[in-house]
């Protein structure tokens, strides 16, 4: 599930207490049947959440080698190929821009350090001398100033709780700024000084450069202290020189597309849709305790890089170096250092279900009326790029897609796991019959009945919770995966999740902690679902409005 990861807390290099694994760090891999079955889905998982698949980041040689397995799975199921040029892979245009290291931010005359004090985001090499400097408020906030007041100015900000809000502040417009400067946690720059992804999909209107200062930096920017200055308050001029150099990722990003024919002469030129994304946020150089920080994050960050911030507490320090001792007297001898984020939950168990249900729907006989279509999207961990790229450049006609089955973490859930939060931030715990949907009625109030009829007649077993699905929920679920770029189309989905854990974006995202048995039902309710949808004598009827497919998700 996408988010940014530089926003995570460094992990700690002090210990961490964690659930007893039940498998092992590796698995020998076993002939696959036509079922979907929890040992298919172990056989699948260990291979594409291995290590030598390095995190399988978007645009690096993992997740190149990722996308070949799914490839290669599919010439073996034997679907028809609905990539570019008769493959199974439609190529996005992903580009990295990397800013100099020598670019220069002045406030007052005073230079800042890049990298130290400040970073930033910008859509080409810029530079400015002297500006006049405006503080805006609280990115996102009630005190934010509009936008009209901000025009043809440099905006300085402080970082809100929507991080969405400084991207806004910056985007292209009749009222864009000069240039945003927003004020946050030192920690947070190592987003704004790497290298940053985007698909280069023909001309685009560039936003203003966004730079990111620590508050001690900020300071420099104005003659009062921070504390004392309001919105409209007037700064040091400020001046500015970022270098920016733009090229190609070093292996193709791919999405893998793949179509299992219908049954009906007719109907066969309609697909149910089936995805889930194949990347995930790749490995760094360094390494930490894979078991002391899996206990720390069950204490201390139950939900993983999406818990709330701050430092951990007495109580919950004892309680990490109690579990860990406890750990270590338990399992003499067996530390081991971790740089990998795996992504064996996110989503290496949708990718590998969704291999699952196509080898089963394949062996149907008769198969269903509709056409089957399979997208393994890329780049969903950078913003949903893959599945962005291929509902405005689709492989088949988009008005045929009558509906699309996502799938992103649906392999963990048990009673052990904080699956995230309600709407008003109590925890939620899983649970045997956990399974989490979101938006299945937002465009087609039959599509959500029809879940829930799949699942109590044919007895599947979950108990459906839809607090993901709440209006304004602060997880922003509905617009986090790649569902809604097909429902931003208008195109009926539903979205199925086991939620939320400590290993959630963690190199402690891995096989051996996955419950196979429960996202094996998973598997066969998606399958009988889409099957369910494909026979239908008529199109799953939208009963709601569009969204705009250009303008902005709301949750």
């Amino acid at each position: 599930m996408s988010l940014v990861r530089a926003l995570a807390l460094l992990a700690l290099p002090v210990a961490l207490g964690a659930q007893e694994p039940q498998l092992p760090l590796k698995h020998k891999p076993q002939p696959t049947t036509a079922a979907i079955t929890a040992a298919d889905l172990m056989t699948r998982l260990y291979i594409f959440a291995d290590d030598s698949m390095q995190g399988r980041e978007a645009g690096a040689i993992g997740d190149y080698k990722g996308t070949t397995y799914i490839a290669g799975e599919l010439r073996k199921i034997g679907l028809v190929p609905a990539g570019d040029h008769g493959t199974y892979f439609q190529t996005v245009p992903l580009k990295v821009r990397s800013v100099a290291s020598t670019s220069r931010l002045t406030a007052g005359g005073s230079a800042l350090a890049f990298g130290t004090e400040w970073g930033v985001m910008a859509p080409g090499s810029s530079a400015a001398t002297d500006q006049p400097v405006l503080y805006g408020g609280t990115a996102g906030g009630p005190d934010m100033l509009p936008p009209e007041r901000a025009a043809g100015k440099v905006v300085v900000y402080r970082l809100g709780p929507n991080t969405a809000a400084m991207r806004r502040a910056a985007a292209p417009g009749a009222q864009m700024p000069k240039a945003v400067i927003v004020i946050g946690p030192a920690m947070f720059l190592g987003y704004f000084t790497q290298p940053g992804e985007f698909v280069d999909d023909g001309p685009q209107t560039a936003g203003a450069p966004l730079f990111f200062v620590t508050p001690e930096a900020a300071a420099r920017l104005f003659d009062a202290p921070l504390a004392q200055v309001r919105p409209g308050d007037a700064g040091k001029g400020v001046s500015y020189d970022v270098q920016v150099k733009v090229a190609p990722v070093a292996y193709p990003a791919r999405n893998v597309v793949g179509i299992i024919p219908g049954s009906d002469p007719l109907l066969k030129h309609e697909y149910v849709a089936i995805g889930a994304h194949n990347d995930h946020i790749g490995f760094n150089h360094h390494p930490v305790d894979h078991d002391s920080l899996r206990i720390f994050n069950h204490i201390v960050r139950p939900m993983g890089n999406d818990s709330p911030n701050g430092s951990a507490t007495a109580q919950q320090m004892a309680e990490v170096n109690e579990d860990l001792a406890a750990w270590r007297a338990a399992h003499p001898g067996t530390a081991r250092l971790d740089s990998i984020d795996n992504g064996a939950d996110d989503d290496g168990s949708g990718t590998v279900t969704a291999l699952e249900i196509a080898q089963k729907i394949a062996s149907l006989n008769p198969r269903p009326r509709r056409s089957l279509l399979f997208v393994w999207h890329v780049g969903e961990e950078k913003g949903l790029l893959g599945s962005t790229y291929f509902t405005d450049h689709p492989t088949v006609p988009r008005g045929s897609i009558v509906a699309q089955l996502n799938m992103d973490m649906v392999g963990r859930g048990d009673a052990w796991d904080v699956t995230g939060t309600t709407k008003d931030g109590a925890f939620m715990h899983g649970g045997s019959n956990l399974l989490f949907l979101v938006g299945s009625r937002r465009l087609s109030t039959e599509l959500g009945d029809l879940v829930e009829r799949v699942n109590a007649e044919d007895h599947h077993g979950f108990a459906f919770n839809y607090a993901f699905d709440a209006d304004g929920h602060p997880e922003n679920v509905y617009c986090r995966s790649d569902h809604y770029e097909y429902a931003r189309y208008g195109i009926p989905i539903t979205f199925f999740t086991t939620g939320l854990h400590s290993d959630y974006h963690q190199v402690t995202d891995e096989p051996e902690y996955i419950d196979y048995a429960h996202m094996a039902r998973v598997g066969n309710l998606i399958e009988d679902v889409a099957v369910h949808v494909a026979d239908l004598d008529h199109r799953v009827v939208v009963d709601h409005p569009k969204p705009d497919p250009h303008g902005s998700c709301r949750q």
